[in-house]
């Protein structure tokens, strides 16, 4: 059997190992556009603040290992640009040589993960406006760094927060730029408010309601233009959000954003084709519905499960809860299943619930508050989301509430948790087992 993989990152890989384990016969071939294997993107903001010493370190496995040790023919700098589906073959270019090949297939993974948006703006094409998605993108932003004193960042979710505050760590003055009336738009405007504060009181100018038109600069950028004003800096790093990277796949079915739907078993619409990761559609498991939350967790999960299902194992993808969290300064900012957006759409009657806890026993040093804000199906008590932001003790909550709502658990269950206690990790009634003050309905 003659599997082609088209990406050699998280999902391709987790997917290639699958199979060299469970079907000693296939015939791997992977075609990678860039010269870097399965590496962690989520790392690449820690090594501008020195947190990741080098990009090499965020490197899981190389090209080389994957060909000597386990008998993959791992390609590197080769684009496919094209896909039969009826010959079943794959054609491209290399991306050096601009020579074209093209490749058979009796199975077919498409993970070829995301790439960073970059809106319509003027002057985009500027030297000095940066995206960080990659490793070679990751060290063009630090061969610039040590020459600037001025970053203004345009985005405020994950990946723009995590850069903002790398780049303050290094001394560098911040700009923040969004065109959201808060930072995180998916947070509740109380958590929100609790992340815009840490980012002022590290030195951050956070502009909110800001549309960006354009850059101003000759060759290099020299200020960013919004509808308000032009703000000089010395360096741009756009952070507005990604796309899946599918305009070569033709004839597929797709989300208006090009995600690759799929099913349970990671199969695209067409025969023989599999899709997963960042490309790909993730199922959420509360919404019922296919939905876009690019994960490296969940890329590793997606191509595990396609890796079985080709090697001959019929596996199912569970799907997802819409776990996340991040680290911002002082910070712990983690959320899981619906917001109150996610609610209104899908026209569910909740009631929220929000309170302020400790992480640990009150009496114990160091003790840190932190807020929560859970949402309940009115009517079944089922859990439906929650929020959390504070110093320490986050990612514990948001990981039981995580788990609370894959087994479709209710709002009175959780008192029953038989969770770990012991005064340094906890009240002898953990943060998300105290009963709340009743917010009625939302």
């Amino acid at each position: 059997m003659k599997v082609v993989i088209i990406g050699g990152d998280a999902a391709g890989m987790s997917a290639a190992m699958e199979i060299v384990r469970n079907n000693k016969a296939a015939q791997i071939l992977v075609l990678e556009k860039g010269d870097v294997y399965s590496y962690g993107q989520c790392g690449l903001p820690y090594v501008i603040n020195g947190k990741v010493p080098h990009t090499d370190d965020l490197i899981a496995r190389d090209v080389e290992e994957f060909r000597a040790k386990y008998g993959i023919d791992a390609r590197i700098f080769h684009e496919v640009t094209n896909i039969d589906t009826k010959l079943k073959k794959v054609s491209g270019i290399d991306v050096n040589s601009r020579e074209p090949f093209e490749f058979l297939y009796d199975k077919l993974l498409i993970a070829t993960g995301a790439s960073p948006t970059i809106p319509r703006l003027e002057n985009a094409d500027l030297q000095g406006i940066h995206t960080v998605k990659t490793i070679p993108q990751m060290e063009a932003l630090m061969r610039a760094l040590p020459s600037v004193k001025h970053v203004t960042i345009i985005g405020a979710g994950y990946i723009g927060l995590e850069v903002a505050e790398t780049v303050r760590e290094r001394g560098l003055e911040v700009r923040l730029i969004h065109r959201g009336k808060r930072l995180m738009s998916a947070l509740d405007p109380k958590l929100a408010q609790m992340v815009l504060e840490e980012a002022r009181k590290h030195g951050i100018d956070v502009l909110l309601n800001e549309t960006t038109l354009g850059f101003k600069g000759a060759t290099h950028v020299e200020g960013v233009r919004t509808a308000s004003g032009i703000y000089e800096t010395d360096l741009v790093i756009v952070a507005t959000g990604v796309r899946p990277n599918t305009q070569f796949a033709n004839g597929f079915a797709k989300l208006e954003n090009g995600a690759l739907i799929v099913n349970e078993h990671m199969e695209t619409s067409i025969e023989h084709v599999y899709a997963a990761g960042d490309c790909a559609t993730h199922y959420h498991r509360i919404k019922r519905q296919m939905d876009y939350l690019p994960l490296g967790s969940t890329a590793n999960k997606q191509g595990r499960i396609a890796g079985l299902n080709i090697a001959g194992y019929m596996q199912k993808y569970q799907g997802i809860v819409g776990t996340s969290i991040l680290k911002f300064f002082n910070l712990q900012i983690g959320m899981t299943g619906l917001t109150n957006a996610d609610a209104d759409q899908l026209h569910v009657l909740v009631e929220a619930y929000e309170m302020e806890v400790n992480d640990i026993a009150s009496y114990y040093p160091n003790v840190r508050p932190m807020k929560l804000r859970m949402l309940v199906e009115q009517q079944s008590r089922q859990l439906l989301g929650m929020q959390a932001v504070g110093e320490n003790g986050v990612d514990k909550r948001i990981d039981v509430f995580a788990t609370a709502l894959y087994n479709e658990m209710t709002f009175e269950d959780l008192l029953h948790l038989d969770l770990a206690y012991a005064p340094p990790f906890s009240g002898v009634w953990d943060a998300i087992m105290q009963m709340p003050k009743r917010y009625g309905k939302k």
